[in-house]
């Protein structure tokens, strides 16, 4: 969305140019909230201006298959998982989330 606020607020060069200083690029709850068109294209744009220049971590709990259904495109999430898989490690959580072990609402 900052994306999105910074293009159509005349400044996102200058937003780009700030992403593109930063060695570790963090992209948390990946794919939470469903993109539009515009923010996909901007989002790509940050992955592939990324791309073999820094770090990147993402946390996300959609599969890859996914992927299309947020960023409104297929072949745009395709492009996406490549350029992000090409160079990384994939760790995969499984079992119970912390936050429900330590929910206060529980079953009894």
């Amino acid at each position: 969305m900052r994306l999105a606020e910074a293009r159509h607020g005349g400044v996102l060069e200058p937003l780009m140019s700030e992403i593109q200083r930063c060695q570790l690029l963090i992209l948390d709850e990946w794919g939470y909230i469903p993109v539009d068109k515009e923010g996909s294209q901007l989002l790509f744009r940050v992955i592939a201006d990324s791309y073999e220049r820094r770090s990147s971590v993402i946390t996300t709990n959609l599969q890859f298959s996914k992927w299309g259904s947020v960023f409104t495109d297929d072949q745009m999430a395709a492009a996406m998982i490549d350029r992000l898989a090409h160079h990384a490690h994939l760790l995969v959580f499984e079992g119970e989330s912390y936050r429900m072990k330590h929910a206060l609402m529980k079953e009894r």
